[in-house]
């Protein structure tokens, strides 16, 4: 895996980062926008104070990724990176703490939707997600259920202790 940056945070967002995601939003080059007025600010802000929560990844000061889950809806709203800051570990550790911010907060399975043969889609998979459908204008539906994330956890925690008697 490439390195992860130093001088990286992970925290969660406030309103006052949302022009700072905006700009993110709209940096990425695949799932784009048809229209960058398709996601307001008032729509960040009900899905970071109303519906879920939201996190930023932070480089020198600047918001370079972000993540959001909606409990409504139970879905992931969001997770986008500057294209600049991808295959860097930054998705996975958004989508991480995401994850078990989520699950913390109900066993409900959760879902996104996400365009086929994108990098996206790729890593959803990676990350261990089941494809369950189509949704919306032929998007891939994927869902994450409670049990399945908790297997995951526990075979990165075994692996984690794998690698560690090896390198002793």
């Amino acid at each position: 895996m490439p390195k992860i940056e130093e001088n990286m945070t992970i925290r969660e967002a406030n309103t006052d980062d949302i022009k700072q995601i905006q700009i993110v939003r709209n940096s990425v080059t695949e799932n784009t926008l048809s229209s960058p007025n398709l996601v307001t600010d008032e729509d960040c802000r009900e899905f970071i104070t109303i519906r879920g929560k939201a996190w930023v990844c932070e480089i020198n000061n600047e918001i370079v990724g972000f993540s959001i889950a909606d409990l409504k809806d139970h879905n992931i709203w969001a997770l986008f990176l500057r294209p600049d800051f991808e295959k860097k570990g930054i998705g996975k550790q958004l989508h991480d703490t995401m994850l078990d911010w989520y699950f913390k907060q109900t066993k409900e399975t959760v879902w996104l939707g996400t365009s086929p043969n994108t990098r996206a889609e790729a890593f959803y998979r990676k990350a261990g997600w089941t494809v369950t459908g189509i949704h919306g204008k032929g998007e891939i539906k994927f869902e994450m259920t409670y049990k399945d994330w908790k297997i995951i956890q526990q075979d990165k925690i075994s692996n984690n202790k794998n690698e560690y008697k090896h390198s002793q």
